[in-house]
């Protein structure tokens, strides 16, 4: 016959200390999982990480107007001019035309106000697609432009330059012992191709094709139909030539 031993305090510390030393492994293995999950979540490809957005933003040129100028220079004007053409082929809203007061060139940047207005409607902006305003400069004892903007379509990305991680060997950058690139790389690259693209809808979708040449493929189904080579034949006289320089 055999009899259970008693509990004692000793046995029941004892227990006590292995839960909590199976929950704090447990808790252990639960934060390495979160950790590692967060670190596979950062995408390896720089497109992904810094991807190229299509949004709109606003195009300001700074028409800067002196204090004894007797209107705008011929650099001013086609700049003015450059803006109205680009507004009409990708303006998105008005051109806000912001004029400077209480500056020392005040008075002559709004008798240049007509001037700007009048090459906006030359070039075809109509006038309900023009708004002035003025504004104050934050130190009114300095010349102030005279401020064109307007909204359009733009590509951008970024912002660059952010750095959540050290990029050379530490414990807290997993990326160099992993053999990835880091953060920031192809930010740039990013950035300075969503500011070079001129349509950026061309990122998103193709453009459509423009019609074919019908003159000239009706020429080279005809000498398909002949038999005869379908190449184009340049004359001799357009063939290179070697320079006669130096003999």
């Amino acid at each position: 016959m055999t009899t259970k031993r008693p509990v004692t305090f000793h046995h029941r510390l004892r227990l006590a200390g292995l839960l909590i030393g199976a929950s704090c492994a447990l808790g252990a293995c639960t934060h390495t999982s979160q950790s590692q999950d967060v670190t596979g979540s950062i995408p390896d490809d720089y497109r992904l990480r810094h991807p190229i957005v299509i949004q709109e933003g606003r195009q300001t040129i700074d028409v800067f107007i002196g204090n004894q100028r007797g209107g705008l220079s011929a650099s001013q004007r086609a700049d003015v001019v450059a803006a109205a053409q680009t507004w009409l082929r990708e303006g998105t809203g008005v051109i806000t035309i912001g004029v400077p007061v209480h500056t020392p060139n005040a008075r002559t940047a709004a008798d240049s106000l007509r001037e700007i207005r009048s090459l906006l409607a030359a070039v075809g902006v109509p006038s309900n697609g023009i708004t002035v305003h003025n504004y104050r400069s934050p130190d009114p004892q300095f010349f102030a432009p005279i401020r064109v903007t307007y909204p359009r379509i733009k590509a951008d990305a970024g912002p660059c330059g952010v750095w959540p991680e050290d990029i050379g060997p530490s414990i807290k950058n997993k990326s160099y012992y992993d053999n990835k690139s880091y953060w920031n790389f192809g930010c740039a690259s990013q950035r300075n191709l969503a500011a070079m693209v001129e349509n950026p809808s061309d990122l998103v979708q193709p453009r459509p094709e423009t019609p074919v040449y019908t003159a000239r493929r009706n020429t080279v189904f005809d000498k398909y139909r002949k038999g005869t080579s379908t190449a184009t034949q340049y004359p001799q006289s357009d063939s290179a030539k070697l320079s006669d320089v130096g003999q």
